[in-house]
């Protein structure tokens, strides 16, 4: 009778060897497939057709691992090259990071809450900085742009990643029961802005309140 126990060290004959990349990039897939709190080293092996064990000869702990798939997804985001014109460049950037978040929204809030010290994530900070202090930001108040920039960043692709179908405006019956709920509370302001406040256009919405943040940083600049 055949051996079913999966391999230690290597895949069976015609399969990938395992490797760090590839536990990393199968991680980041069950991420998006099955939500961050499924991911765990047994299961990840189960999927990779591996001995658990065999894991930790690339990846230390789950931890570790999480560190990479934020890595991954950072090394995916195209950043611009800055052209000098700070409105320009502040909303280049942003929008790089909107479409990496797109692109992997389950990985989103993991890339956007963890803090790492990788040339990846170091690279960003920099090119952030780079812009605001060509702009003519002193590093003090280059510092204080910066954090307003990446907390609003954060918070609107947060809320446009975890956003439900009914306020992201694809369940169209949950829409129309949302406006409804609005309207019957009987607070005019409410009611009269019921159908924009029941659903979101997070695109429309992120470049909003982009360009209210570059109009206030422009108003700072020396």
């Amino acid at each position: 009778m055949a051996d079913s126990t999966p391999r230690r060290g290597r895949p069976s004959g015609g399969k990938a060897v395992l490797t760090r990349e590839r536990i990393v990039a199968e991680a980041v897939t069950m991420v998006e497939e099955a939500g961050l709190d499924a991911v765990t080293m047994r299961g990840l092996a189960r999927r990779l057709n591996v001995d658990p064990m065999s894991l930790y000869h690339h990846v230390d702990n789950r931890d570790t691992l999480l560190d990479e798939i934020t890595e991954l997804v950072l090394a995916g985001v195209e950043l611009p090259h800055p052209t000098g014109v700070f409105r320009d460049d502040v909303h280049a950037i942003a929008q790089a990071f909107r479409r990496a978040a797109v692109r992997h929204p389950h990985c989103t809030p993991l890339v956007l809450t963890r803090q790492l010290g990788s040339s990846s994530a170091l690279a960003t900070t920099e090119i952030v900085l780079s812009v605001l202090r060509e702009a003519g930001f002193p590093p003090d108040r280059a510092v204080h742009a910066l954090r307003a920039v990446l907390a609003f960043v954060v918070g609107a692709l947060l809320r446009e990643v975890s956003a439900s179908p009914t306020f992201s405006g694809d369940n169209l019956s949950g829409v129309q029961r949302r406006v409804a709920e609005l309207s019957a509370s009987e607070l005019p302001h409410l009611t009269e802005v019921a159908p924009q406040l029941a659903v979101c256009d997070h695109e429309e919405e992120f470049t909003f309140g982009l360009d209210l943040l570059i109009t206030a940083l422009e108003l700072q600049r020396p």
